[in-house]
């Protein structure tokens, strides 16, 4: 499937303190992860705590990272191709979370559930706009169709498309702190709660 240019609106205050559209039309930054496939459309991100309006400028426009700025956020759109078109081994998964400004996040191994497990200091919420995806866990999976939402809480995951056509994500990430349990293993071989079903 493949989905039209999305579109963004930007409002701001102007110099005399009027509400205005500062910017409307297409996004600047889109990226396609070569060594995964995902297209990353980057929306909006914010730096500092309290967040701050900004300038005028807009921050999407260098190079992409996957987790915001220390204290800030930022809001996506991610489109995961199935699985099938771009298979990933722990090499590859590597490589695609480098391209994308992710190195540090990436948690694959060889016992892993997933290659693509990874785990941002951030709280995440994600909507499912359409396809489907099945979220990986430490110990468990479920699958998530339009319209499910998703709270992700610096745990170690991945996003598995095993469909046929991509799977379209808005993805809001703040900046958080978490807790670090240093013995712990983010992927216990106890797979027993292995599926999570939720209703339609």
């Amino acid at each position: 499937m493949s989905y039209p240019p999305i579109q963004r609106v930007v409002t701001e205050l102007n110099a005399q303190g009027e509400s205005v559209i500062s910017s409307a039309g297409r996004l600047p930054t889109v990226v396609k992860v070569e060594a995964s496939g995902a297209t990353f459309h980057e929306i909006w991100t914010t730096a500092a705590d309290p967040l701050s309006m900004g300038d005028g400028s807009d921050p999407t426009t260098g190079p992409l990272m996957l987790a915001p700025p220390s204290g800030g956020s930022v809001f996506r759109i991610v489109d995961f191709p199935p699985e099938s078109e771009q298979p990933l081994d722990l090499a590859s998964a590597r490589e695609a979370f480098a391209e994308i400004g992710g190195a540090n996040a990436f948690t694959g191994r060889a016992e892993s559930p997933h290659p693509a497990m990874h785990r941002t200091e951030t709280v995440d919420y994600g909507v499912v706009i359409s396809g489907e995806i099945t979220l990986v866990v430490g110990n468990s999976e479920v699958v998530l169709r339009p319209g499910h939402t998703i709270v992700q809480r610096g745990t170690d995951h991945a996003w598995v498309n095993r469909t046929d056509e991509v799977c379209r994500i808005a993805f809001v990430q703040l900046d958080a702190t978490t807790r670090h349990h240093p013995t712990a293993d983010p992927h216990p071989a106890d797979r027993t709660a292995s599926d999570i079903q939720l209703p339609s």
